[in-house]
């Protein structure tokens, strides 16, 4: 029995992202380094200013930990050719046009796409000029991310990195790794300890009345409920109650 493939959802392997004229080698760099921070590896560009651009140092330099997406980078003389297999191209083109593809936020659009099955591109154009208008009619969306009215002006990595991040976001994302250990929290034992050697410092030099000690205790004790001390700070909490405990001191304090 013929079984139907099952259809395909955008992922990693699914998404390409194409620079047209890009001038400034930088830039391929930086974009490599942007797509691949995101886990995307399929970068295509469109006759660059330079033919030889992957192997310019500003862009070697600028791909730091991406040389393996700068390297795999294929290049080709039109926009057509770049798009060979994609189903879904997007414009990133911020000048306005009476026509051509409708204009979406990227999150907006992204939303509704990341559930079809589509081979998906987004195509940036030149640092100078942006995008003509007969590679924009070639792509079935406009994205225009959302800046502040006044400036609306981006590197071109810079948009690459914003759109690679809400993709991945709406594709699923990667968790974040904790850096440090998760801390180890005092038990009601130990926070009992602090606040009884801190009780009797308190009494020792004179801020705690014990005839009359009103509520300083109970208030000390939810302080630190609400610290949730670690082990480390008990320990630091009892070794300033005993450096306290050997200064002398003859001014008496009242508790509130």
């Amino acid at each position: 029995m013929q079984t139907l493939d099952a259809p395909l959802i955008p992922t990693a392997d699914t998404t390409r992202f194409v620079l047209l004229n890009t001038s400034h080698p930088g830039n391929v760099g930086s974009t490599a380094r942007a797509m691949k921070v995101m886990g995307f590896s399929d970068l295509v560009l469109v006759s660059p200013r330079y033919s030889n651009v992957k192997g310019k140092a500003d862009a070697i330099s600028l791909a730091s930990g991406a040389l393996d997406v700068l390297d795999g980078a294929r290049v080709v003389d039109t926009l057509a050719e770049a798009l060979d297999g994609i189903t879904y191209a997007c414009a990133t083109a911020m000048t306005p046009r009476d026509f051509g593809p409708p204009t979406h936020a990227p999150r907006e659009l992204f939303s509704t796409l990341v559930s079809q099955p589509h081979r998906v591109a987004f195509v940036f154009g030149s640092e100078r000029y942006g995008m003509s208008n007969d590679d924009v009619y070639l792509c079935h969306a406009c994205l225009s991310i959302p800046t502040a009215p006044g400036y609306g002006s981006l590197n071109l990595a810079q948009a690459v990195q914003l759109i690679a991040y809400d993709w991945r976001q709406a594709l699923g994302g990667f968790e974040v790794v904790s850096r440090t250990a998760d801390p180890t929290l005092a038990d009601a034992v130990a926070v009992q300890g602090a606040l009884d050697h801190w009780k009797r410092v308190l009494v020792d030099i004179g801020f705690l009345n014990p005839e009359a000690p009103q509520k300083l205790m109970p208030r000390l004790r939810q302080l630190l409920n609400r610290a949730q001390l670690t082990q480390e700070e008990v320990h630091i909490l009892r070794g300033i109650a005993r450096a306290a405990a050997t200064v002398s001191t003859g001014r008496s304090h009242k508790a509130d």
